[in-house]
């Protein structure tokens, strides 16, 4: 019998020629770092079968990282998609493209593209009205702006870190409200934000804000985020402004990167708008929905503690890149901005232990003892897939980080 081959996948795959996400590796003694596309279990060196094939992509696809491919625009992701699709379905390419397939759990993966800048959102409706419900128990839950404009901050770039990269637990100035004066060290309140990712290819001019029916032109795709949160720190330190360093010491990303176009059938409107929303922020008469229906799946140590929905966000991703981009603000390649916690209308939706144990005031039973939050040690893995066409499923890979003590 025939030995099967890589691309002879089981049905169902997540990970079949509907979905090729593509990331960054290197293999065991040879630091060069190459661009991958993930297929079933094997991730192709896209280069190395680009130039086999004598493709005109050779160059886009022979990178050390994304960028490149980034910054070549729409029509290119569009292009370069087609033609891997067509070289792991074809089966006359095969004898060329499986020398180039190797074994995913003989390579080692990277961050696949090099950050630009980096923003985060709160979009959720259930995260944010939790959050208010916890700390303005006696005021309204959301602020008077949450159903105007999508609320963000700038986060730190050079913190952003690719899945399995160990987190170190921050330290800082925090103080409860009943503390005569803050103290310094370790959080003892750390914790996860489960979120979606997206990054930038095509940048945009300076003064030019970009509307909501470019965002396909400038997004190339999403990923799963974890932006670790120090609980303790942020609660001292972020009146009047925003987060600082109980946000900037870890926000860990997947390695793989899911084009938009692969997503095409988790495509939904995001909720009904409660308020008439701005002209650059409506769009009630948009081409396509917003919204993306990614479930999400969040554990500790292996056992999972909840099921955030991302269909629930209220504001989708094209509105906060016209948001960030209103006041004239550019877009590079490589620019990062993250949905905000992802949190459904149910206990096990929520995407924060932060809400998950109502800021620690219910513990939640693990198989190793109960957490209110995180300890050293623990390992926090996010997982996602999406429904595809046909009935199919398209994975989106996993963000993973481990807990280590202070230094």
């Amino acid at each position: 019998m025939p030995q099967q081959s890589p691309l002879d996948l089981a049905e169902g795959d997540p990970f079949g020629p509907h979905n090729l996400p593509y990331g960054v590796f290197s293999t065991a003694g040879e630091d060069r770092r190459r661009i991958g596309v993930r297929i079933g279990g094997y991730v192709l060196d896209a280069g190395a079968a680009a130039t086999a094939l004598g493709s005109p992509y050779a160059g886009l696809l022979g990178q050390s990282s994304l960028n490149p491919l980034l910054a070549a625009g729409r029509t290119a992701w569009r292009d370069v998609r087609r033609a891997l699709t067509a070289w792991v379905s074809d089966p006359g390419h095969r004898p060329t493209v499986e020398p180039h397939l190797l074994p995913l759990d003989e390579v080692t993966l990277h961050l696949p593209y090099e950050v630009a800048d980096y923003v985060d959102f709160y979009a959720s409706e259930h995260h944010a009205t939790n959050v208010g419900r916890i700390f303005r128990p006696d005021g309204d839950a959301l602020t008077p702006n949450w159903k105007h404009l999508p609320i963000g901050y700038h986060g730190r770039s050079g913190t952003i870190v690719v899945s399995g990269t160990d987190v170190v637990r921050p330290s800082g100035q925090r103080k409860a409200p009943t503390d005569p004066a803050p103290v310094f060290g370790p959080s003892v309140k750390l914790d996860i934000e489960a979120e979606v990712g997206f990054v930038v290819g095509t940048p945009s001019e300076l003064g030019s804000p970009v509307a909501l029916g470019e965002f396909e032109d400038h997004v190339f795709g999403l990923f799963l985020l974890n932006d670790w949160s120090a609980r303790d720190i942020q609660a001292w330190e972020y009146v009047p402004l925003g987060p600082f360093l109980g946000k900037s010491f870890a926000t860990s990303v997947s390695a793989w990167v899911t084009p938009l176009e692969a997503l095409d059938a988790a495509r939904v409107a995001p909720p009904a708008r409660d308020f008439p929303l701005l002209p650059y922020l409506d769009d009630a008469d948009v081409e396509r929905p917003g919204g993306f229906d990614l479930r999400i799946t969040v554990s500790i140590n292996g056992q999972e503690v909840a099921q955030p929905p991302f269909a629930s966000m209220y504001w989708t991703a094209a509105q906060q890149l016209a948001h960030m981009t209103v006041n004239g603000a550019s877009l590079r390649t490589g620019d990062v901005y993250g949905s905000g916690t992802v949190s459904g209308p149910e206990v096990g939706q929520r995407g924060s232990l932060l809400e998950l144990t109502w800021n620690g005031r219910d513990a939640i039973e693990l198989a190793d003892g109960k957490r209110t939050f995180l300890e050293d040690g623990d390992t926090v893995t996010l997982t996602a897939w999406a429904p595809g066409a046909g009935g199919t499923r398209v994975g989106l890979g996993e963000v993973t980080g481990r807990i280590v003590a202070s230094r």
